[in-house]
């Protein structure tokens, strides 16, 4: 242990800094297993703001860089562990601070599990709509700084369209508190946005105030199944230009179908070659908005439509969707895309996949969110044969031009990270970047936080 790290072990909590490597070696990497991660010197585990204002202190004044993380679970390897780096592992902060009924927000610390504030909230008929796939063990401070997305972003948006305020420690220790707990405010520039979706580059999040709904009418479920893809894509770009505004909308392609299916019995078809699954919550008038969906669907050629006649039913269908995960992950070594594109191009990025597998021999498994265009392509490979490794890589940058050249993006909620950061230049253009790295350098001078990632 070098003289720097007994003196942050001095101002902090016994138990606070951990430096054995058996334990520390657990912190190292987030769930993209693809992307590198370093050695680092430490894991700290601060329980308040005022713990992370003395790590900050000290890794300015001894200019060690600093990883902020939550639960680990994102995709891009925002959390991954610089060499030499102290990790800072938020998920102690985890209270709810508080729930206002009145003005509809919460108020949280940043390693409260989504979840569980999820159901914090709706125990007084309150609603936090942001729902990632990770929800169940993915932390709020994780989500904020991958401005996180999930299942009923169709209807209700991503994390940034529900924080209304956040408490924030500086590089350089300093705590500054942006945004504010009133639904309207336009005072000064939106520094609230820019610390969402920063993935702990600008600042360590400490504290958020979230604003909330009231909680949802009871919903029900449409699950189709097509024999071609584009007649499921044709299906949601009718529904979604109906009026109809479902609150989720999902798409499982043929190989996620059979992937799911050998994983645990669902029932589904192994011939099928797309699973669309639609959901209503507006309460009584929900079994007409599936039924109208299904219909749909059924017009354009479905070769199977069920409707769930309650929220069992309902649970049913939709667990095939949240089974995709682990599911995939039982057919080899993954590389997760994130992409979006306009609904109208939803054709072609299906199309242009194809032949990016053709052409690299990969597996390329695609679910994503289809009502609002933002697909997860996962290139499945065999992490033993380094010419797997290295066609996936192939074919995973092949996606990302492709989605470009559609007028997409190359991340709609995962984030940068390491994974895509060679991308980013090319998106933005090099005038946004140099903005961007403007940005970097007044919040960050010295280059301690989570450096190496995003720019």
């Amino acid at each position: 242990m070098t003289a720097p790290l007994d003196e942050l072990v001095r101002v902090l909590p016994e138990g606070t800094v951990v430096t054995d490597p058996a334990t520390s070696d657990g912190y190292r990497h987030d769930s993209a297993s693809f992307c590198a991660a370093g050695a680092p010197l430490a894991v700290v585990r601060p329980t308040t703001t005022e713990q992370v204002q003395a790590v900050l202190r000290w890794a300015t004044a001894h200019r060690v860089a600093v990883v902020p993380q939550g639960a680990r679970t994102g995709l891009s390897g925002a959390a991954n562990a610089v060499d030499g780096a102290v990790l800072l592992s938020m998920v102690r902060m985890n209270r709810i601070v508080e729930i206002d009924e009145v003005d509809q927000v919460a108020v949280v610390e940043p390693g409260v599990i989504n979840a569980d504030l999820s159901r914090a909230v709706a125990d007084v008929g309150l609603f936090y709509p942001p729902d990632p796939s990770s929800w169940e063990m993915s932390t709020i401070g994780g989500n904020l700084a991958t401005n996180a997305g999930g299942l009923c972003c169709v209807k209700y948006g991503v994390t940034a369209d529900f924080v209304r305020g956040l408490e924030v420690v500086l590089a350089s220790g300093e705590i500054v508190r942006v945004g504010r707990r009133t639904a309207k405010g336009v005072a000064g520039y939106d520094l609230t946005r820019l610390m969402v979706g920063s993935e702990g580059t600008l600042g360590v999040i400490t504290q958020a105030t979230l604003a909330l709904r009231p909680a949802p009418e009871p919903a029900l479920t449409m699950a189709a199944v097509f024999d071609t893809t584009a007649d499921a894509m044709t299906a949601v770009a009718r529904i979604m230009a109906s009026g109809l505004r479902p609150s989720l909308m999902e798409f499982l392609d043929s190989h996620s179908i059979r992937a799911v299916q050998a994983y645990r019995d669902m029932g589904l078809p192994l011939d099928a070659e797309a699973l669309l699954i639609a959901q209503s919550d507006r309460g009584t008038l929900a079994a007409a908005d599936v039924a109208a969906m299904g219909a749909v669907c059924a017009e354009l050629g479905a070769a199977d439509v069920a409707v769930a006649e309650d929220a069992a039913e309902s649970a049913m269908l939709l667990q095939a969707r949240r089974l995709v995960n682990p599911a995939v992950e039982e057919l080899g070594a993954t590389l997760v895309d994130d992409v979006a594109v306009p609904r109208a191009r939803l054709v072609d990025l299906l199309a242009g996949m194809d032949r990016i597998a053709a052409e690299t021999g990969m597996l390329i498994v695609c679910p994503g969110h289809i009502g609002d265009g933002n697909m997860h392509p996962t290139v499945v490979f065999d992490r033993g044969d380094p010419a797997a490794a290295e066609r996936a890589q192939v074919a995973f940058d092949a996606i990302m031009s492709l989605a470009l050249g559609l007028g997409g993006t190359i991340t709609g909620e995962h984030g940068v990270g390491l994974l895509k950061r060679t991308w980013l230049r090319q998106e933005l253009g090099e005038t946004s970047y140099a903005l961007q790295q403007g940005i970097k350098s007044v919040f960050d001078p010295l280059g301690i936080l989570n450096p190496g990632k995003v720019l």
